[in-house]
C-alpha cells in the first residue's frame, strides 16, 4: 500500500443557498469520490423532480441519508482527494441556527472554502462565518466565488466582490497571501477541476490547485493528549466505545486515561479509525476508542480524555478575551449564556467585565466597563455553571477557544487567556 497522503481537515462555510452543498458535491465527483453512475443516477432522479441543478447537493444529502441509517463511526466526514493531500470535508451547514455546527466544525478545520454568491455578494452570514473561522484558529481560507454563470462570468462582478471580502478578511485578520479567489460555477464545475474558458480573464488556480497549495498543518503530537468527546456508543462485543477527533497529543493501545470532568479512568484496549484497528493514534484522527472499566453511564459527549498524568483542566472560573458578533441590548454582569467549546456546551455566568479593548488593535479601552455591546471587544471573567473542561489558548488552541450562543444565535466568540482550576 502507498504511504498515506498527508491529511487536511477542510471546513465549508458560506451563506445558506450560495451553493456549499453543490461544490461538494462537484467536488467528490471530480476526484472520484462519487463514481459516474451514482452521479447519474441522482441525475435522472432530479430532473424526474424537475430539480437538475441539485443533483450534486443531492449526491451529499443522500450519503448523509445512508449514513443514518447505518450507524458508522466516522462522524459524518466526507473524504476525497487531490494529488498531494487527503481531505476530509466538515461541513458547516449555513443557516442561522447551524452556526453552532460550524462552530464544532470548524474548530476541527486546518483549511476552509468560504463559498459566496457572485451574484448575492457579502451577506450577513458571510461576515459570520468568516469572523467565526479566525477566532476559532482557520488560518488558510480559499474563496470560491460560486455561480458565475448567473452573473454572465462577469470579470467586473468578480472583481467588486472580491473587493468588498478583501476588505472583510483583512479586517479580521486574514492576510492577503493567505487568501484564494476564485471564479466558480460549481453547477457546470467552471474551474473546479480545470480551467474554464468561460473566465479567460482569470489567471490563478483551480479550487482543487487551490487546495494542494495549502500548507501542511503541523500536528501537535508533543501538546497533552485531549479528545473531546462527540458521542458515546454501545457495539455489541466490544463495550461502551467513545467516539471523537484527537485534538492534540497521541494515544496508544494500553494507555491509562482519564475523562473529565466525569473523571472515569481506565486502560485503552482498543482503537478504531474508519472500521479499522489502529494502534496508535494522532491529531486529526477521528476514531473510537474503547477503555477497560469506563461504562456509557460514567461518560457523555463534552468530557475531554486526557492520560491521567497530565488530566485535561476542569475550570472553577476563566478569563477570556471576547469578541461580541450580536446581541440585541447590553451584555452585562450576570449575563448567562451557553459556551460551545469543543463538543461541550455549558451555561457560564460572566462574572465581571474586566477591560474594554479596541478590536482592531486590542488596546485598553475602559477598565471595568458598565456594560458590552455588538463589535466590542473585551476581558471578561466566567465561571461555568457545570463543571467544564476547557485550556488556556497558549496552551492548547484546540481546548482554548469557544463561542457564545443565546437566543438561537452566536453572540460571541472568544479564547481562554487563563484559568482557576476546580480544586
Amino acid at each position: 500500500m502507498a504511504a498515506e497522503k498527508p491529511h487536511m481537515n477542510l471546513a465549508m462555510i458560506g451563506h445558506i443557498d450560495h451553493g456549499k452543498s453543490t461544490l461538494v458535491g462537484r467536488l467528490m465527483y471530480e476526484t472520484g469520490a462519487v463514481p459516474e453512475h451514482i452521479i447519474e443516477k441522482f441525475k435522472q432522479e432530479a430532473k424526474a423532480k424537475g430539480k437538475e441543478s441539485f443533483a450534486f447537493a443531492w449526491v451529499m444529502d443522500t450519503l448523509k441519508e445512508e449514513r443514518e441509517r447505518g450507524i458508522t463511526i466516522d462522524v459524518a466526514h466526507k473524504r476525497f482527494d487531490t494529488d498531494k493531500y487527503y481531505f476530509t470535508i466538515v461541513d458547516c451547514p449555513g443557516h442561522r441556527d447551524f452556526v453552532k455546527n460550524m462552530i464544532t466544525g470548524a474548530s476541527q478545520a486546518d483549511a476552509a472554502i468560504l463559498v459566496v454568491s457572485a451574484k448575492d455578494g457579502v451577506q450577513a452570514q458571510t461576515k459570520e462565518h468568516v469572523f467565526l473561522s479566525r477566532t476559532l484558529g482557520i488560518n488558510q481560507i480559499i474563496i470560491a466565488m460560486n455561480k458565475m454563470d448567473e452573473v454572465d462570468y462577469s470579470e467586473e462582478r468578480f472583481t467588486a466582490v472580491k473587493n468588498e471580502l478583501t476588505q472583510l478578511l483583512k479586517m479580521v485578520g486574514y492576510k492577503p497571501e493567505e487568501m484564494h479567489f476564485i471564479p466558480t460555477s460549481a453547477f457546470f464545475g467552471d474551474n473546479v477541476a480545470k480551467l474554464s474558458e468561460k473566465t479567460k480573464w482569470y489567471k490563478g488556480p483551480t479550487i482543487l490547485q487551490a487546495l494542494d497549495m495549502l500548507k501542511e498543518p503541523e500536528k501537535p503530537v508533543n501538546l497533552p493528549l485531549r479528545i473531546p468527546v462527540q458521542d458515546v456508543y454501545t457495539i455489541s462485543g466490544i463495550g461502551t466505545v467513545p467516539v471523537g477527533r484527537v485534538e492534540t497529543g497521541k494515544m496508544k493501545k494500553g494507555d491509562k486515561v482519564i475523562f473529565m470532568p466525569s473523571k472515569a479512568s481506565g486502560e485503552v484496549k482498543s482503537i478504531e479509525m474508519h472500521h479499522e484497528e489502529i494502534m496508535e493514534a494522532l491529531p486529526g484522527d477521528n476514531i473510537g476508542w474503547n477503555v477497560r472499566g469506563v461504562d456509557k453511564k460514567s461518560i457523555r459527549r463534552g468530557d475531554v480524555c486526557g492520560h491521567v498524568d497530565k488530566p485535561p483542566s476542569v475550570a472553577e472560573e476563566f478569563t477570556a478575551q471576547i469578541v461580541v458578533l450580536q446581541h440585541p441590548s447590553a451584555i452585562t454582569v450576570g449575563y448567562t449564556p451557553v459556551f460551545h467549546c469543543h463538543t461541550a456546551q455549558v451555561a457560564c455566568t460572566l462574572t465581571s467585565l474586566d477591560k474594554k479593548l479596541d478590536p482592531k488593535t486590542g488596546q485598553v479601552k475602559e477598565e471595568n466597563p458598565t456594560f458590552i455591546k455588538t463589535g466590542d471587544a473585551a476581558i471578561v471573567t466566567v465561571r461555568p455553571t457545570m463543571p467544564l473542561c476547557i485550556e488556556k489558548v497558549k496552551e492548547i488552541p484546540q481546548l482554548g477557544r469557544f463561542a457564545i450562543r443565546d437566543m438561537g444565535q452566536t453572540i460571541a466568540a472568544g479564547m481562554v487567556m487563563d484559568i482557576k482550576l476546580k480544586p
